[in-house]
């Protein structure tokens, strides 16, 4: 039975091996979707990007990138650390154009423990640093896209309502929203971001947790109703890929998310 949606997988559960390692895993991978990390080990450079490329072409791969994250602020008060966060992102972007990948995957910037002092200007800064990204990243053939954070770690676009805000404020920009579920259960919001953001969702992260942490753990096991999210996604005509982003039990995951779409179709 031909599967109603795509699925694949992030390469963030390989983050601490090899880079050689990773293009291993990538040659030998079973799903066409893969989500590579441009962050440590896995950092990306030209010479990467063309090994990256001719494996992505022999195997028929569509690559997403997930933009760099270690010490990377884009709504910093300091001007410093903000602008050589926007370097560091811009880099990641050039290079995912040359891979030609069509996703890029960011995270917001942070609220530091100032900003009461400042007013909004941390709001204002990550606005500003987006447009700037997407303006680049359109130079670039690259689609930016934006995953939703987690409150309690200090990211500024985690709810729903800081969506709302958020593309209330963005203006003329093409930016999706890259639906990180595991997130989403943390903040209690995932039906609610899959009903009101179902026309902006473009790329998803599946992994799952028991609503507290960000565990990264194996489909089913956390307390993550995945019947319901697998239903829900068919429901809205999800188009975009299902990326499991757990960091344990990859193998198992990607077996259960077939199973379970497979199930779901039985059921329609």
């Amino acid at each position: 039975m031909r599967l109603t949606l795509e699925i694949g997988f992030s390469m963030l559960y390989c983050l601490s091996h090899s880079f050689s390692k990773a293009l291993s895993i990538l040659e030998e991978a079973r799903f066409k979707n893969v989500e590579i990390v441009d962050e440590g080990l896995h950092s990306l450079n030209e010479e990467r990007v063309d090994a990256i490329r001719k494996i992505a072409y022999d195997r028929d791969l569509e690559i997403s990138i997930h933009s760099p994250f270690i010490n990377v602020d884009i709504a910093s008060i300091s001007y410093q650390k903000r602008r050589a966060s926007l370097r560091r992102l811009k880099k990641s972007i050039l290079l995912s154009g040359k891979l030609d990948s069509p996703l890029w995957v960011l995270h917001s910037g942070l609220r530091n423990n100032s900003s009461y002092l400042f007013s909004d200007v941390n709001w204002e800064m990550n606005l500003r640093s987006i447009r700037e990204l997407a303006e680049f990243s359109k130079m670039h053939g690259v689609r930016v896209t934006v995953e939703n954070g987690i409150s309690n770690l200090h990211f500024l676009l985690s709810k729903v309502e800081d969506f709302n805000r958020f593309y209330d404020n963005l203006g003329d920009y093409e930016i999706g929203l890259t639906l990180d579920v595991g997130h989403a259960n943390i903040e209690g919001e995932i039906f609610r971001f899959l009903k009101e953001y179902a026309g902006k969702i473009v790329h998803t992260h599946l992994h799952d947790n028991h609503g507290i942490s960000d565990e990264h753990l194996g489909i089913g096991d956390g307390n993550i109703n995945w019947r319901r999210v697998i239903q829900t996604f068919k429901e809205i005509n999800y188009k975009g890929s299902l990326i499991v982003e757990s960091v344990r039990d990859v193998d198992g995951s990607l077996s259960r998310l077939v199973r379970l779409i497979r199930e779901t179709s039985i059921l329609n």
